[in-house]
């Protein structure tokens, strides 16, 4: 049985997905597809400037992960721009946030990704032990994530 892949936390969803070469016909033109991971790590690495290793710190993963995504999204961009493709940002295996989570039935506690809080608000979200939808947010503190985002502490989702 394959491993679940784990998520990348990302803290930056671009407004602009596409970018293309000026001059390509429509017909002929070719594309890369950046996934958000991969441009979160560009961000971090090559535009704020951090270590590797404060890098996957940020994302949570660890510091092989780390390169390998900056390495396949360096090498997109390379190939984008020096052969004239296409670059479509989208897709991936991320979240934006990863939050402690509670089921008030079993007491089970986990970690689940910000994207299903939504989900968990509306009941449409089930304990994986025991399948009750009465699930909360495990938070005790308030984050700088969870107060601009999270419903519970009144941000917006």
């Amino acid at each position: 049985m394959v491993r679940p892949r784990k998520l990348r936390k990302v803290g930056f969803i671009p407004q602009i997905q596409y970018f293309v070469p000026f001059g390509i016909d429509p017909a002929e033109r070719q594309e890369n597809i950046l996934r958000i991971e991969e441009l979160e790590a560009l961000r971090l690495k090559d535009l704020e400037g951090l270590e590797q290793e404060s890098c996957a710190e940020q994302m949570e993963i660890s510091r092989q992960t780390f390169q390998r995504i900056l390495s396949e999204a360096r090498e997109k961009v390379a190939d984008s721009l020096i052969h004239g493709k296409a670059l479509r940002i989208e897709g991936g295996n991320y979240t934006r946030n990863i939050c402690p989570v509670q089921c008030l039935d079993c007491g089970k506690e986990w970690r689940e990704s910000y994207e299903n809080f939504e989900k968990i608000i509306n009941g449409e979200f089930n304990c994986p032990t025991c399948n009750s939808n009465r699930i909360i947010c495990a938070r005790q503190e308030k984050k700088k994530f969870c107060w601009r985002h999270c419903r519970r502490h009144g941000g917006e989702s």
